[in-house]
């Protein structure tokens, strides 16, 4: 397994879901901007990039080195995240921070547990995208699948691990306190995404 071409792959899955998130950001209608997130995981998808919240998925239908990377993925896609947040920083969409802080702000005043199910609640989302593109057959499902994925989690206000990192390098809102939540977030994407798999796996066969 090429550790370092993952680790790329998922740095640039990061840099999709950074500027996903900055369409978000930059719309006020979150319907609107909500759909144009979905940019971020199309591009991923079609690519073949390495996202955590994709890739966590079916950690069952794969061997122990596979498991190895998802830390290698979670990484990268950190970096990534921060890549595009470093630009948003040093440029005049800075006024996006201010957005950014207010969706950092509810996380803080949020319970582990709540944290923790919303993540395992946007990770059956993220499951039905990923998996929707990977296993239709016709090509207007393909794309529909991540297009509703991306818009169901995001409007429900469900917790995507990625998509938070990018919330909290924009908004420079980082502290001990905020990694233990995008721990116990990724730990609820972790669950949500190998459950709704399992089930899938169990229901509808490989």
């Amino acid at each position: 397994m090429n550790f370092k071409k993952i680790f790329i792959s998922s740095i640039l899955a990061g840099f999709c879901i950074g500027l996903g998130g900055m369409l978000f950001l930059a719309m006020d209608d979150k319907v609107i901007g909500a759909s144009l997130f979905s940019t971020g995981l199309f591009v991923i998808c079609t690519n073949g990039y390495h996202l955590f919240t994709g890739k966590v998925c079916y950690a069952f239908q794969n061997d122990a080195s596979y498991a190895v990377t998802l830390p290698v993925i979670w990484i990268g896609n950190l970096i990534g995240t921060g890549g595009v947040a470093a630009i948003v920083r040093l440029s005049r969409a800075k006024g996006l921070a201010e957005k950014a802080a207010s969706i950092c702000e509810v996380k803080a005043n949020d319970s582990l547990l709540s944290l923790f199910l919303l993540g395992i609640l946007c990770n059956i989302f993220i499951f039905i995208a990923v998996d929707g593109f990977k296993n239709d057959q016709h090509e207007i499902a393909k794309y529909a699948a991540i297009f509703l994925g991306v818009v169901g989690f995001i409007l429900c206000g469900a917790e995507h691990c990625v998509a938070d990192m990018f919330y909290y390098h924009v908004s420079g809102a980082w502290s001990v306190d905020m990694l233990i939540r995008l721990l116990v977030i990724t730990a609820g994407n972790v669950v949500g995404g190998i459950a709704a798999e399992r089930l899938r796996t169990v229901v509808v066969g490989n």
